[in-house]
C-alpha cells in the first residue's frame, strides 16, 4: 500500500506540474501579441491534426489586428508616449460643433477601427473623438498586453492630451477590456471626466478567464486560477488584484454601464456588482435583448444611439 501511494502521490504530482507547465504556455500567448508578418499564421480550416495538438499545448499564436479604415484630411494622426518609451498610435477626429470630446478604447485583440462605428456616431452628435490603439494592438508598439493593468497608463495618456487641448468636457468610452481599463485609470489617476460609459467591463481578470473558458468549453477550476495566476506572473503584475468591481468606487461622474443579454463571457451578476458599486446615484444599466460580446452599437444600432444620446444631455 505505502509503495502505491509513493506513485499516486507521484502521479498526481506530475500531472499538476504538467497542468502548470501547459497553462502558463496559454497565458504567454494570451498576453502576447507578435507583430505582422512575424508569423506565418495558418486560417483555421487550414490547420492540420498536429497543429491543433500544438495549440492545445502551446497555447494560440496571435497576431496584432492591423486597422482596416481608410483614413482621410478629417483624422489626425496622433502620437503618445509611454514611460517605457512605448510610441502609442491614436486617430483625432474633430466634429462640426462641439460637445466636448469622447476618448474610445478598444477591447482585448481588437485596435481604433474597431470601435470607428462608435466614433462616427459620436462625431454626429457633436462630440471630437480620439480613438486609441493600446498597447501591443493596432499600430502601437509593444507585445506583451496586461489585459487592463499597465494599459491604464494608455488611458492617462489619451486622457492628458484632451485636457491639454483646452477640452473641459471629456467623456471616456470603453468596451470590455477598454472599459475595464478606466474603471482603473480612474482610481489610479483620481480622474475626472464628465461622464463615463462602460461596455461589457468585467467584474475581475479571473472572471474574464473564467468566461473565455466556459467558451472553449474548458472546466473552468483549477484552469481559471492557475490562467490568472502565471497571466499575472509572467508579466509582473498581481492579476488577481485587477478588481473593475472595486475600482468602479472610485469614479464620481454620471456612469452609464451597457451589457448585452447573450453575453457569454461577462454575466450579469458581473455587471450587477460592479453597477452597484458605482457610488454616483445619476447612473444607469441598460441591458440589450440580442446583443452578446460585441459592438452594441452594431447590433442594435437605434436603441444604442437613444441611450447613449439621452445620457450625454
Amino acid at each position: 500500500m505505502p509503495r502505491l501511494l509513493k506513485i499516486l502521490f507521484r502521479s498526481i504530482i506530475i500531472i499538476f506540474l504538467l497542468l502548470n507547465v501547459i497553462v502558463a504556455f496559454h497565458a504567454y500567448k494570451f498576453t502576447h501579441f507578435y507583430n505582422n508578418g512575424e508569423l506565418s499564421i495558418k486560417k483555421k480550416e487550414e490547420k492540420t491534426g498536429w497543429d491543433k495538438t500544438k495549440e492545445m499545448f502551446l497555447g494560440i499564436n496571435a497576431e496584432k489586428k492591423r486597422n482596416d479604415v481608410t483614413t482621410d484630411s478629417t483624422f489626425k494622426t496622433v502620437y503618445l508616449k509611454t514611460k517605457d518609451s512605448l510610441q502609442l498610435e491614436a486617430w483625432y477626429i474633430a466634429a462640426d460643433s462641439s460637445k466636448g470630446t469622447v476618448i474610445l478604447f478598444h477591447g482585448h485583440g481588437g485596435n481604433k477601427s474597431g470601435v470607428i462605428k462608435e466614433a462616427e456616431s459620436f462625431n454626429k452628435m457633436g462630440y471630437h473623438t480620439l480613438l486609441v490603439d493600446f498597447r501591443a494592438h493596432g499600430n502601437s508598439e509593444g507585445n506583451t498586453c496586461t489585459i487592463g493593468y499597465n494599459e491604464t497608463e494608455d488611458v492617462k495618456l489619451a486622457y492628458d492630451y484632451i485636457k491639454n487641448k483646452g477640452e473641459k468636457n471629456v467623456v471616456l468610452w470603453g468596451i470590455s477590456m477598454g472599459a475595464s481599463t478606466i474603471t482603473k485609470a480612474v482610481k489610479d489617476y483620481q480622474l475626472e471626466p464628465r461622464q463615463v460609459i462602460l461596455e461589457m467591463p468585467f467584474g475581475t481578470i479571473k472572471d474574464a478567464v473564467k468566461g473565455r473558458l466556459k467558451m472553449m468549453g474548458l472546466p473552468v477550476e483549477p484552469i481559471g486560477t492557475l490562467l490568472t495566476f502565471w497571466g499575472g506572473t509572467e508579466r509582473g503584475f498581481w492579476a488577481f488584484g485587477m478588481k473593475p468591481q472595486e475600482f468602479v468606487s472610485a469614479i464620481k461622474c454620471p456612469v452609464l454601464l451597457q451589457w448585452g443579454k447573450n453575453d457569454p463571457r461577462v454575466s450579469r451578476s458581473e455587471e450587477e456588482i460592479l453597477f452597484k458599486n458605482i457610488p454616483n446615484t445619476n447612473k444607469k444599466f441598460v441591458v440589450y435583448e440580442t446583443a452578446g460580446h460585441e459592438s452594441l452599437c452594431k447590433k442594435e444600432a437605434a436603441k444604442w444611439e437613444a441611450e447613449v444620446t439621452a445620457f450625454l444631455q
